[in-house]
């Protein structure tokens, strides 16, 4: 806490505004002026939002109230959009351009009438599209039009600043008022970068070298200084680098631009050396950008700051650095940007290249529009297709007389496909086809099996319009959960395509007790079943398939009765790369005949399953009862998936978390959070943010871009949750529900709710579905916590909230959980980076999308 509060006093110029103007005033007789920041991030409620308003218009009201005598210019306000809107994304843009329209507009009308300027403060990539539609419409609009005073931020390591002022510029000259633009260099590039990788986005937004950054910076002002340009926008140079300073300085002396027509800004806290002298050799005004708030909302901004000016690249870090030559401090990036032997930094690989050993799978972006609409207009191309689905037994699609019609779950009037059954005929000879075919397939090498998953993998992407199309149509999942799924069963195939020729195609050396050198050499262990769920109909089918297929096995697969037309598109793309179809099987149908006569079948070698705890228990005595030797069960079961959060956590983080965690893909994630553990001490708060956040959330049809999370999987699931939540209506406290459109009516969904418990062992079995649990707990509580939490038998997914690292270690350390996830989200396991499986009642191991994964389908 003391830590904090010096770094505040550094960083922080006062509680409000008014004690800020009292402590600027030495600045302000030196000739400095402020544009004031309140400290905050984004809303995440509508209250966070009116909060912020308000907070807003007091400042105006301090500022315009102000009685300082000095010639320093005014002072003015900096406005962050995310924080006046709980949802300031491309996703709600009608919202956006209406509610948040309303909020700045009503800025605008008091800060023009009280003389006070508004710049609008720049943020992520991915929102600057929407920024830049809603500054327009504020701009021209005629509170706006003939004021001058309300500008933008942009930022000149993103690879649009110099168009973005071009624009600018152009609307400027229009509509014949000037815009003032603070130029920066950026904070948020680490986000940046990541979330792109992340993402598997084609490219980066930003510049990946510090050099390139600082020459669109000089391009950028060169832009501003130029004659055309200062007619319509005031330029405001915000740096703390003294050679861009000098360069800044020569460019307007070489463009005839007067002192009057540019000004400087820096950051409080820092540079006061460098720009005493500016002031002092240039007479030029440089404004102080100075946030304003509690020290309990500094730490998000300090952190940017540390970043920034931590890295190694950073002039201010290299200054000080006693090691650091004066050359290369003075060295124009012009020239280190040539010098270097590629524009792009090779050592931060594009997302596509970030893993050495495979290609990463590729997103299109849905936030930027010249990605989206191409996009969404390949997807709408499939929206009115019909699929069928039948069994598939060494490549003869089978047509019987047991047809079901598939039905849209957000839709039930709308009928996606059909699906023929198959019977225990069937089956038994896809069984005795698979055991035929396991000989000539076993003796190709691995190499050879492994292109054909490379190539279902180029499939795949090839064909993700089509499979977003069925998921929507199908399983009711939303865009972005669409191309998670292809994106998650792409990399399936390309980790165990690599995995397996790098690690399992050769015999493995070991010195045996003895002390001689043996080798081990696994291999195939002929027919395998999978059997797949409807949750991720795509990426667990052919994670599953393909793991088996890979080291030599043959396979019968059963997906789910609800998703058998995916899994049919799934089959004939694997056809289409190259796995003969002898090799694998597709029996669509019912657990009581497909699935028990495959586990009652002698031959079957091995069997991978995913679904609920009973189901894989049933399994496994099916297979016991068979009177042959054991064979593998690889299990992947359900969760009573926890979340911990004591009382250091930042509420913000924990409750957008929680919230992604337990509502998205409307629940129905094996990882999602059931029961959320909060400490006493912020709790209230915790409880207050999450009943907003969750009024927020759109549950609506899933293929609209504005949609949060869709339906659940059917009339069953449904039928269950909603009698769950009569249940907890009488035995707990309801927290909060999200209200449903008449439009939901027409399928199978259910509300977010939000329910306060008194104990984890209220809670049965697991609740598959958005339906969130809340238990308030004592700090010296917590290893009991633990307790009940593994005595409940589950094991797979635990999240912790803490800046406290011996609670984390202690937590991890206690807790029997396959995946733990620290200060984050608790969903969305990546292949090969974060191998996902559980323990006990959640599954037999080993992990899914890990090294020890393929050993499991061999012997």
């Amino acid at each position: 806490y003391q830590a904090m509060k010096i770094m505040g006093h550094q960083f922080v110029l006062g509680r409000s505004i008014k004690e800020a103007l009292s402590r600027g005033k030495s600045y302000r007789d030196k000739g400095y002026s402020y544009s004031f920041d309140m400290l905050g991030e984004a809303a995440l409620t509508q209250q966070d939002a009116d909060k912020y308003l308000t907070a807003y218009m007091s400042a105006i009201d301090s500022v315009a109230q102000d009685n300082y005598k000095g010639n320093a210019p005014s002072p003015t306000i900096s406005i962050k959009l995310s924080a006046l809107h709980p949802r300031y994304e491309i996703a709600q843009e009608a919202r956006v351009m209406s509610e948040l329209f309303e909020s700045v507009k009503m800025l605008i009308i008091k800060a023009r009438n009280k003389k006070v300027g508004i710049t609008i403060d720049a943020e992520e990539a991915d929102r600057l599209e929407l920024s830049l539609t809603l500054f327009e419409k504020l701009y021209q609009d005629p509170a706006s039009q003939g004021w001058g005073q309300f500008g933008l931020v942009i930022q000149a390591y993103s690879k649009r600043a110099l168009p973005v002022l071009t624009w600018l510029t152009a609307i400027a000259a229009e509509q014949g008022d000037q815009i003032p633009v603070r130029l920066v260099k950026g904070a948020y590039w680490d986000a940046e970068i990541k979330l792109c990788q992340q993402k598997g986005f084609d490219g980066y937004p930003v510049f990946t070298r510090k050099e390139a950054t600082d020459m669109s910076y000089l391009a950028c002002a060169h832009f501003l200084l130029s004659d055309h340009a200062r007619q319509w926008v005031f330029p405001q140079f915000a740096t703390h680098n003294a050679h861009t300073i000098a360069a800044i300085s020569a460019l307007a002396t070489k463009t005839g631009a007067p002192v009057s027509d540019y000004e400087f800004q820096r950051l409080h806290g820092m540079g006061d050396a460098l720009y005493n002298r500016v002031i002092k050799d240039q007479a030029v005004n440089v404004r102080i950008y100075a946030p304003v708030g509690s020290h309990k909302d500094l730490l998000p901004y300090l952190v940017r700051r540390l970043l920034e000016n931590g890295a190694n690249s950073s002039f201010v870090h290299r200054l000080v650095d006693a090691k650091c030559p004066i050359e290369e401090l003075t060295h124009h990036p012009v020239e280190t940007l040539l010098s270097r032997k590629t524009l792009a930094n090779p050592y931060i690989k594009l997302p596509i290249d970030m893993f050495e050993e495979r290609q990463n799978s590729f997103s299109p972006n849905i936030e930027i529009s010249s990605q989206w609409l191409p996009f969404e207009q390949s997807i709408n191309q499939f929206m009115q297709n019909k699929w069928q689905a039948s069994p598939i037994v060494s490549g003869k699609k089978i047509i019987t007389d047991l047809q079901h019609l598939v039905r849209s779950p957000y839709d039930q009037s709308q009928i996606v496909g059909d699906v023929n059954w198959a019977n225990a005929e069937h089956v038994t000879q896809a069984i005795s086809d698979a055991e035929h075919a396991f000989t000539g397939w076993s003796a190709r090498t691995m190499a050879e099996r492994a292109a054909c998953l490379l190539k279902m993998a180029d499939l795949l992407e090839q064909n993700m319009p089509e499979l977003v199309a069925i998921c929507h149509k199908e399983a009711g999942k939303t865009i972005q959960d669409s191309i998670d799924e292809v994106r998650e069963a792409v990399d399936f195939c390309r980790y165990y395509a690599c995995f397996s020729q790098d690690k399992l195609a050769q015999a493995e050396p070991y010195i045996d007790f003895r002390g001689q050198q043996q080798h081990q050499q696994l291999g195939p262990r002929g027919v395998f079943a999978c059997i797949s769920p409807w949750n991720f109909p795509l990426a667990i089918f052919l994670g599953q398939v393909t793991a088996a297929l890979v080291v030599g096995n043959t396979v019968v697969a059963k997906p789910a009765e609800q998703t058998c037309l995916i899994a049919m598109r799934a089959v004939e793309l694997l056809y289409e790369a190259g796995i003969p179809t002898d090799v694998l099987h597709l029996l669509p149908g019912d657990g009581a005949t497909v699935g028990n006569t495959i586990t009652s079948d002698k031959r079957i070698a091995g069997l991978a399953f995913t679904g609920s705890t009973p189901t894989a228990q049933r399994i496994n005595r099916s297979l016991a009862a068979r009177g042959v030797e054991p064979v593998p069960l690889i299990a992947e079961t359900g969760g009573q998936n926890a979340m911990i959060v004591d009382s250091t956590a930042l509420p913000e983080q924990v409750v957008r978390d929680a919230v992604n965690s337990a509502f998205s893909s409307a629940g129905q994630r094996c990882s999602a959070l059931r029961v959320l553990f909060v400490q006493a001490d912020i709790a209230d708060r915790v409880v207050v943010m999450l009943q907003g956040a969750m009024q927020e959330l759109v549950v609506a049809d899933p293929h609209l871009h504005s949609t949060d999370l869709g339906p659940v999987i059917d009339k069953t699931a449904q039928d269950k949750l909603s009698a769950h939540i009569e249940k907890m209506t009488k035995e707990a406290k309801l927290i909060g529900q999200t209200k449903l459109s008449e439009a939901c009516d027409k399928g199978t969904f259910i509300a977010p709710t939000a329910f306060e418990l008194t104990s984890i062992k209220q809670l049965g079995e697991e609740q598959f579905g958005p339906i969130l649990h809340l238990v308030r707990y004592q700090a010296n509580q917590i290893e009991s916590i633990i307790e009940d939490i593994n005595n409940s038998g589950f094991g797979l997914t635990m999240g912790v909230h803490s800046r406290n690292e011996t609670t984390c270690n202690r937590i991890a350390e206690l807790a029997r959980v396959g995946n733990l996830y620290i200060n984050r989200d608790q969903i969305g396991a990546v292949v090969g980076v974060q191998p996902f499986g559980g323990q006990g009642l959640s599954g037999t191991g080993p992990k899914a999308g890990g090294p020890h994964y393929l050993a499991a389908f061999m012997k």
